[in-house]
């Protein structure tokens, strides 16, 4: 027989993906393989397959529906996931599985697309063990909400946020403004927070912090077996109430090169215990903060008023667009702009560049900056009233989802930018 699984959704299961898309939890190492009838659902389990969230699954398409899956598993095994498409009536779906659960494995798991919106034959699927029915046509967020769905457990904590800053050129103060959001999201939304820093050889999350935890990052990193949510538990630096650091060793005793997947299990231990995590992201492009990015929730560039900066964070919010189709774009941010003596693009020129306008813009304010990262605390610890810890509470909210992103007006833009924007096919 075919393992029944989750049953809770009800038949017009099939809609558009709605705003909390961005909280499914990430498919562990699955094989699934598809039977299509129509080449419009083949298309979209095939983009569903490149989302960031299928990325550990092993996704197979092919056409033919039920009868080309019962004569494929008469002579092979089943995968872990079959997804059936089947546009005839509900008896002949009945028939077909029947034919299926012949040649299917114990503990696979069926998910049925059809296109009858019929709760007596929603019944008779789930009877029979089929793990989600599916009214098409469909998008590739609802498959991909489908097969993570069936292995989250209905009781289970939502899976945490990862939040992940990043500069688009050295020295841009992304890292200052990653642990300033984190501190903003930990005291001024109350959630738990983990800030990682993932700066191995120079982080510094342990000084703006005020922190020197003998464990951190490196512990687990170059531990992979031991990983899971209680060691990850034991290397957490308690920074306040409801914030924690997994803080850089920031010494060059080891060479720091990692695999793609390095972090992959720290980062699936930090998800199932904290509602959100921080990255620092070093400025590096590399096989793992390239899946780094791509993998996290929601992403901020830190960019500063100049070309270099122009360009590099066009660069990254192309890739991101590209590779991230089915999640909100990654924001930017301009930092330290109003630096006297120095020539400056406006941000309005930025926004024509970007083709989107900046979610912050952060003033040139070395005494304020000074003081913090020499004292160990945040902007808001040093003085609360400033209006640049408004600004990190902004984008504290807007990077959990708990408030809309304020855009600034748009105004006129220099030829300079024009010709750096190139359309995208």
């Amino acid at each position: 027989m075919i393992k029944n699984s989750l049953q809770t959704l009800p038949a017009d299961a099939g809609t558009e993906a709605n705003a909390d898309s961005d909280h499914i939890a990430p498919a562990p190492r699955v094989s699934v393989q598809a039977f299509c009838e129509m080449v419009e659902t083949a298309a979209a389990i095939q983009a569903a397959g490149e989302d960031r969230r299928l990325a550990k699954a092993h996704l197979r398409v092919q056409q033919g529906g039920i009868t080309a899956a019962v004569e494929a598993y008469r002579t092979s095994p089943t995968p872990n996931v079959i997804i059936i498409e089947h546009e005839n009536r509900g008896h002949e779906i009945l028939n077909g599985l029947d034919a299926l659960a012949e040649v299917c494995d114990p503990d696979t798991r069926v998910i049925v697309i059809g296109r009858l919106n019929d709760v007596l034959l929603y019944r008779e699927l789930t009877r029979r063990g089929v793990s989600e029915y599916l009214i098409g046509p469909l998008g590739p967020i609802d498959i991909v909400r489908a097969i993570s769905g069936l292995y989250s457990a209905p009781d289970a904590k939502p899976v945490g946020r990862m939040v992940a800053v990043v500069g688009a050129k050295g020295g841009v103060g992304a890292s200052t403004v990653a642990h300033n959001i984190a501190w903003a999201v930990a005291r001024d939304i109350q959630l738990d927070t983990v800030v990682t820093d993932l700066d191995l050889g120079f982080g510094t999350a342990g000084l703006d912090y005020n922190q020197d935890p003998p464990q951190g990052l490196a512990d687990a990193v170059f531990a992979p077996d031991r990983v899971d949510t209680a060691f990850i538990d034991r290397l957490l630096s308690k920074c306040t109430d409801h914030l924690s650091l997994l803080a850089a060793p920031a010494t060059l005793d080891r060479v720091y090169d990692f695999s793609g997947e390095a972090f992959d299990s720290i980062f699936d231990s930090l998800r199932a215990s904290v509602p959100c995590i921080v990255l620092d992201v070093p400025h590096q492009w590399s096989g793992w903060t390239k899946r780094t990015l791509i993998s996290a929730d929601d992403i901020l560039i830190v960019a500063g008023p100049d070309l270099a900066n122009l360009r590099n964070a066009k660069n990254l919010l192309d890739l991101l667009r590209a590779a991230r189709p089915n999640d909100r774009r990654p924001y930017y941010c301009l930092n330290q702009v109003g630096m006297p003596k120095r020539p400056e693009i406006k941000a309005a020129d930025f926004a024509k560049a970007l083709e989107d306008e900046a979610l912050a813009i952060i003033p040139f304010d070395p005494q304020t900056f000074g003081a913090s990262a020499n004292n160990g605390q945040m902007i808001a610890e040093l003085t609360a009233s400033h209006r640049v810890a408004e600004t990190f509470r902004l984008l504290a909210q807007a990077l959990t989802g708990r408030a809309e992103a304020k855009k600034s007006r748009s105004s006129l833009f220099s030829p300079l930018i024009d010709k750096l924007v190139k359309r995208r096919a």
